[in-house]
């Protein structure tokens, strides 16, 4: 290694806004200043809990720790290493999770009545994107995999397809990877918009640690994309919450994305957040390779035991690349349970009831766990000794195959427009043929099955029916329970 990169290298090992918060806790000075509870004293009951340096941490902005919105010093300084170690033109820290850099790639690129392409199966946070900038969506379908029921991802051919359909729309958004952990071809992808004058904006929320092994699928800044959102809280270590926007080298002004996120950045952000991400920062770049690297030996050792149960079926890399143009990420251990007898809803339950594991989410026959940069064997060992438990006193008849239904309701207003028409409540058996007035959706993962100004088929209907029957979490709706759904009062 040259001097230089030692020396770059060097430089990723500093925290500079982890320090400062540090020396201000150290320095221990009189607090006659936001936050009211005065180092914990005014709220006893979770300071015992916490511990006292957490509650010294909660700082409002005060000399040497910057500020957020207009940094000069600690944050700044912050922020350039973040960007250096995502290769990266400039990179913003958020504390508002990844939904705020969603919502200002958007409206930086983006204003009322422009048209954005980008998939069917983009999170709610876009679709409440759509709603804040007045951004027209152009949908384009993904593929869905037959074989596990799950939607996978755009390929190129069909984003070109739609791209020559729409020269006049201002951008392109794309997902790297999905909550399952399915990635497109993005640097086609890239290259297949920016051919038609189009920049690309990566909604990255479960991909942060991808950039640091090339085992994984390719990044958004390798892709060359032109902006990202990535969530740090997710996969790479920092705290919930706490994300990042990354600016690509393609000349999009980092000033001007500011100048948009600043619209609805907070001016209290926690520096508990804030400090979590140096961190992380720091790890990624220094020890991201050797971590992943542990990580992956692990994930293998485990597809490997839990295909040998039988009944499931934990699909790697190789199967995604076989089934077609799709690569995976394979720190998300996606077990298909359809074989075992049982839905994945029902594995979830019982995984939580009668073993203590949590997972992440489940549909009707999968069940996703995400794993992590603090991921130890015993946690994958109580899931494989679980799971064969379960599997031991399951009847394997294989449940009764339902096709996955691709949703893509008829738009007939847009988002924004939707969302501030007058609305009614509909009992749901009721509503086929009404314009939505809110979104429904399963969440996790947050895709909506009908959106705010699309046509409630019946088909959609019966769907919701079927979910609420499986006890999944239906979501979006003013009713929780989703007997009633606000439809446009037309």
């Amino acid at each position: 290694m040259s001097i230089e990169g030692w020396e770059k290298l060097l430089d990723q090992f500093r925290t500079p806004l982890f320090d400062a918060v540090k020396y201000h806790v150290k320095r221990n000075a009189v607090p006659l200043q936001i936050p009211g509870h005065k180092h914990g004293n005014g709220l006893v009951e979770y300071k015992e809990f916490v511990g006292e340096n957490v509650l010294r941490m909660d700082l409002n902005q005060t000399r040497g720790i910057d500020i957020i919105w207009d940094p000069t010093s600690v944050i700044t300084e912050a922020e350039k290493l973040l960007a250096e170690t995502f290769q990266a033109s400039a990179a913003y820290f958020l504390i508002n999770g990844t939904t705020s850099g969603v919502q200002t790639m958007i409206m930086s690129t983006c204003k009322p009545g422009d048209q954005i392409i980008l998939p069917r199966n983009v999170h709610k946070s876009i679709f409440n994107a759509l709603i804040l900038s007045g951004a027209k969506p152009v949908y384009v379908l993904p593929e869905i995999s037959s074989e596990l029921g799950i939607v996978l991802s755009i390929t190129e051919s069909n984003l070109r397809i739609v791209v020559e359909k729409n020269p006049t729309a201002k951008a392109v958004l794309a997902i790297n990877p999905s909550y399952y952990g399915v990635t497109s071809n993005l640097k086609s992808i890239v290259e297949a918009a920016h051919h038609n004058g189009m920049p690309v904006l990566v909604d990255e929320a479960h991909g942060t640690h991808m950039h640091f092994h090339d085992h994984f699928p390719v990044s958004a800044m390798e892709a060359g994309a032109d902006i990202s959102a990535v969530s740090l809280h997710k996969t790479g270590g920092s705290m919930t919450q706490s994300s990042a926007l990354l600016i690509g080298n393609s000349g999009i002004d980092p000033l001007y994305i500011k100048q948009v996120l600043n619209l609805a950045y907070t001016t209290s952000p926690s520096y508990i957040l804030l400090c979590s991400l140096d961190v992380a920062r720091k790890q990624l770049a220094t020890r991201g390779r050797q971590i992943l690297d542990q990580l992956l030996e692990l994930l293998k050792w485990s597809r490997e035991e839990i295909n040998k149960i039988g009944g499931y079926f934990a699909p790697d890399k190789v199967f995604f690349e076989e089934s077609g143009n799709f690569s995976f990420d394979e720190t998300k251990l996606l077990i298909n349970v359809r074989k075992i007898g049982l839905t994945g809803y029902e594995v979830e339950e019982m995984l939580a009831r009668d073993y203590n594991i949590l997972i992440e989410l489940a549909d009707m026959y999968n069940i996703l766990a995400i794993t992590g940069l603090g991921e130890r064997k015993e946690y994958l060992e109580a899931l494989i000794n679980a799971l064969t438990d379960i599997a031991r006193h399951t009847d394997r008849s294989e449940i009764k195959k339902i096709d996955a239904i691709q949703f893509n309701p008829e738009i007939v207003m847009q988002p924004r427009e939707a969302f501030y028409s007058p609305k009614r409540s509909v009992p749901l058996e009721q509503c086929a043929g009404e314009i939505s007035g809110e979104m429904i959706m399963v969440y996790p993962p947050g895709i909506p099955l009908v959106s705010m100004g699309e046509v409630i088929t019946h088909e959609i209907i019966e769907y919701v029916k079927q979910l609420k029957l499986e006890k999944c979490t239906l979501q979006g709706t003013s009713d929780p329970c989703v007997n009633f759904v606000m439809v446009l009062d037309r």
